[in-house]
């Protein structure tokens, strides 16, 4: 069947590898009538547009790819297939969930368990900073489903813990990310002990070009549901890069900026967790108000100042607060794989990027966005000429 783009009730455009069939209602997908009322009783009334179009294939049994922004239901598609093909009966691993963060995984599980109310399913958390012996002990005594993030799910897999012979659906969360560098080959090193028939899943805010290339190694004629790329980036969200030519100048061009603009609140994305501490510091010993949250830290306890330093993965809380955004990173994809998730904040945002390899950010925005000049890129010109923060 031929592809095709439909618009939804809420006019976002989505693009799907064949015809797809929509369905109004949860009961119409056919679920498992405790499953169903797992569904009702989590509080949900009928499906996201996503949900509409991406559960039913997974149902059937396909390979799925889903693309769609933060906060449309992605976590429940893949979820409600999960239990949806389980065999309560069988106490042994059937799907693994792979997150690329602990936080995600326990919040994957979270989800299953709270659908899977009324199956009387076990759902087992697998990830680092907990004791092996209590991953040991919950996979031996049994469980259905396992989220987890893979350095702690391949090493329960090689040391025998962890039995494959019986999972029927791998499901890769934050796909963009799995199998991104660093991910790859633990991801890669997990499905060479899966079962050759078994059911693939991905799903991402973002997906780019050459990580659905890639899925070809491991999907069979996948099924896909994407927004349309233009959908990802919102209305009302202005963006700019300054181009910075050493890294140990980021933060004397942030103080710049500060001195320049006006800004009330606004979080600033790093990429590691040593960094948002380094940054935090350094700009409590230049006298701002801020405060660290990453995934080691209480969201809202932390929210106290103007400014939040947050980690990579720990944004969906403070949506809503922010007023201005801006990135102390360098890497192009993670700016668009953020930007597809900033579907929550208001529509007065500025989304700046301190970025030292200019050429390579040129190049990634005018692929992008081809109507963009290179004058329309450039955010304060004096900025660089401005003399830096003491």
């Amino acid at each position: 069947m031929a592809s095709g783009t439909k618009l939804n009730d809420e006019g976002v455009a989505f693009e799907t590898s064949e015809d797809v069939e929509v369905l109004p209602t949860f009961d119409a997908l056919g679920l498992k009538e405790d499953l169903l009322r797992g569904v009702y009783a989590y509080g949900f009334e009928r499906p996201s547009a996503v949900q509409q179009r991406a559960i039913l294939p997974i149902l059937k049994g396909r390979d799925v790819i889903v693309q769609s922004q933060s906060g449309t239901g992605k976590t429940c598609v893949f979820c409600l297939g999960a239990l949806q093909t389980v065999e309560p009966g069988e106490r042994e691993p059937q799907v693994l969930i792979l997150s690329p963060t602990r936080e995600l995984a326990e919040q994957s599980q979270k989800v299953c368990l709270a659908l899977g109310d009324y199956l009387n399913i076990a759902v087992h958390c697998c990830i680092g900073g907990k004791r092996v012996s209590d991953d040991i002990r919950a996979l031996e005594a049994g469980v259905h489903i396992v989220s987890g993030t893979p350095g702690r799910t391949f090493h329960m897999i090689q040391q025998r813990h962890f039995s494959t012979r019986h999972i029927k659906m791998l499901v890769l969360d934050e796909a963009d990310e799995m199998l991104n560098r660093g991910f790859k080959e633990q991801v890669y090193d997990i499905y060479r002990y899966l079962p050759p028939s078994i059911q693939v899943v991905l799903v991402s805010a973002t997906m780019p070009h050459e990580v659905l290339e890639m899925t070809h190694k491991f999907m069979n004629n996948p099924f896909r549901v994407l927004v349309k790329r233009d959908e990802l980036t919102l209305e009302g969200i202005k963006q700019f890069f300054v181009a910075v030519e050493r890294e140990q100048w980021k933060f004397d061009t942030l103080c710049d900026l500060y001195d320049t603009l006006t800004i009330t609140q606004a979080v600033i994305f790093c990429n590691t967790k040593q960094k948002v501490d380094w940054l935090t510091q350094k700009m409590r010993d230049a006298n701002f108000t801020v405060a660290a949250i990453h995934g080691d830290e209480e969201l809202l306890d932390a929210f106290q100042g103007e400014l939040v330093a947050l980690h990579q993965h720990a944004e969906g809380v403070v949506h809503e607060l922010v007023r201005h955004l801006q990135h102390f990173v360098g890497h192009g994809r993670r700016h668009e794989h953020h930007l597809g998730r900033r579907r929550q904040v208001p529509i007065d945002v500025v989304h700046l990027v301190l970025e030292t390899s200019v050429e390579h950010l040129v190049g990634f925005i005018q692929n992008k966005h081809p109507d963009v000049s290179r004058a329309e890129m450039s955010l304060l010109d004096h900025v660089e000429d401005t003399p830096r923060c003491s």
